[in-house]
């Protein structure tokens, strides 16, 4: 946690689940998430309030991002390593599909616009090898 990027990523991931857990688990007892990420002061003031079940997922998420094989870390859904266990995956993308919409609206405008510029720009550089590749492939007679 002591790199800035992990420490961003974690509390943007955190929030996005916050914003999740309030729309899905209004029923359920929610508290300030405790994990190894809060007690080293990664959220600051903006500890998120989570019921049990979403607090366990960012814990899980928590530990993935600290040790993350990947220098720069692509997004997750971009990456070749599969870090995360399927069932965590699941959660994580439904997870970002409904809060995701949402964030920029509670506070993570910024974060937001930087996800969007980096995922074009994956997906420019994705085009720009899957060209490549076929043009390659044109030039050695292969299909």
């Amino acid at each position: 946690m002591a790199d800035r990027h992990v420490r961003d990523d974690t509390r943007v991931v955190a929030g996005l689940a916050a914003i999740y857990c309030s729309g899905f688990h209004r029923e359920r007892v929610r508290a300030a998430l405790s994990s190894e990420a809060a007690g080293l002061g990664v959220y600051g003031r903006r500890v998120p309030i989570l019921c049990d079940e979403c607090a366990g997922h960012i814990r899980y998420a928590e530990k993935r991002r600290a040790f993350c094989p990947k220098d720069p870390k692509p997004f997750c859904a971009h990456c070749d390593v599969r870090c995360y266990q399927t069932d965590e995956a699941e959660w994580q993308r439904q997870m970002m599909r409904y809060a995701g919409p949402r964030s920029m609206l509670r506070g993570y405008a910024v974060p937001a616009i930087k996800h969007a510029l980096e995922a074009r720009r994956w997906r420019r550089q994705m085009a720009g090898k899957n060209t490549a590749a076929v043009a390659a492939r044109e030039r050695n007679g292969t299909n």
